[in-house]
């Protein structure tokens, strides 16, 4: 918690982990009680899906923003399918702003596509495979982060890059001979 009794984001995140344990309680108890607790989660979750989006339709384009920008709010407006951005944007802005870092790695990555809940990104990483894990990684946190509603990120082969002409050491080296003369 922050000073003014505000959530920070270990808070966030330990609500939620407890609210997915509590509800998995409530569905697997049958019987009406465990019924109306989860249509009463439900409608609540609906009123204030409706107040977001409210919010959102009277916000200027700065404070929208703002708003989207918000690892939270950008999140609940994907649940509540309010966010005013498509997802394919959104998963491209996310490469967008790991580019810089993904290059000093001496990457390069690009989105593929999205089919079926998962974005397809190709990432290419000079040096040995296990120097691509470490960036493979924020790549995946930084897409899902953006787009909690895929499931994965798939990563697509480098392009075939054509192969360098081989050119024989001794033809290299070896001077041309004139007539009559000598190497």
């Amino acid at each position: 918690m922050t000073d003014h009794g505000r959530l920070d984001a270990p808070a966030i995140g330990q609500r939620l982990a407890r609210i997915d344990e509590l509800l998995e309680r409530v569905e697997g108890t049958p019987g009406p009680t465990s019924d109306a607790a989860i249509e009463a989660v439900q409608a609540l979750a609906e009123v204030y899906g409706e107040a977001l989006a409210r919010v959102r339709d009277l916000a200027d384009p700065q404070f929208s923003g703002r708003l989207v920008d918000d690892e939270l709010l950008g999140h609940l407006m994907v649940l509540h399918e309010i966010h005013p951005d498509p997802l394919e944007h959104r998963v491209v802005r996310a490469l967008d702003n790991l580019r810089p870092a993904v290059r000093k790695h001496g990457g390069e990555m690009e989105l593929t596509g999205i089919s079926d809940g998962v974005a397809s990104v190709r990432l290419t990483v000079k040096g040995c495979g296990s120097s691509a894990a470490p960036v493979e990684e924020a790549v995946r946190e930084a897409v899902l982060a953006a787009a909690p509603e895929l499931s994965a990120v798939r990563w697509e082969p480098a392009a075939e890059q054509p192969d360098a002409a081989f050119v024989p050491l001794d033809t290299v080296t070896r001077r041309a001979v004139a007539s009559g003369g000598k190497t």
